[in-house]
């Protein structure tokens, strides 16, 4: 992509959602989001159908940021393992106020769910059904664990990250050791 494209992309994306941190995503208007990012209203056409385009592009460029930083690494492959949650959980951290600005604005439930899919697909893939799993419903375990774990990062996010990335990681670990829904052996974030 050239340069100038992502560069407007970009002044375009962080309008928005410096909009919407102060206002309900029904009540904006493209050309708050132009006037903002200081382009005109065509160029924001040019890039985004609607605004609706716009905050699903948001997202999806968000989402893919997100699992390009807490699946790099390599040495903890497993998405269930202290490595890639906390790499997820540092990426929120670093980036507090998108995650926050998009999973408080009433008007946008499309990023929780988003969030869910990523890791349903991520457990589906490492639920160990033998053992103590043998016989459960594999999509129930598998979606229980997902809500679980999406609801207690939403509550840290929304909640100002009360505990750094590393002690709330540590304590969904041991949550899930010490309740026996770990997709396989969880190596505990020290």
């Amino acid at each position: 992509m050239d340069r100038r494209i992502g560069k407007t992309r970009g002044a375009i994306f962080e309008a928005f959602i410096s909009l919407m941190s102060v206002k309900n995503f029904e009540q904006i208007t493209v050309n708050e989001i132009a006037e903002r990012a200081n382009v005109s209203r065509g160029t924001v056409y040019l890039h985004f159908v609607d605004k609706y385009d716009l905050l699903d592009q948001c997202i999806e460029t968000q989402m893919m940021q997100l699992c390009e930083s807490c699946l790099a690494g390599g040495e903890n492959t497993h998405f269930a393992s202290g490595g890639p949650l906390l790499r997820t959980a540092e990426y929120l951290e670093r980036h507090a106020f998108v995650f926050t600005t998009l999973l408080n604005n009433k008007g946008i439930p499309a990023f929780r769910t988003r969030l869910q899919a990523i890791l349903l697909q991520g457990l589906n893939e490492q639920i160990d059904m033998s053992g103590l799993n043998r016989g459960m419903n594999k999509e129930m375990l598998v979606q229980f664990l997902a809500s679980a774990v999406v609801g207690v990062m939403e509550w840290w996010i929304t909640h100002s990250m009360p505990y750094p990335a590393k002690e709330m990681i540590a304590d969904i670990l041991t949550l899930m050791e010490r309740n026996q829904m770990a997709p396989r052996q969880l190596d505990i974030v020290q």
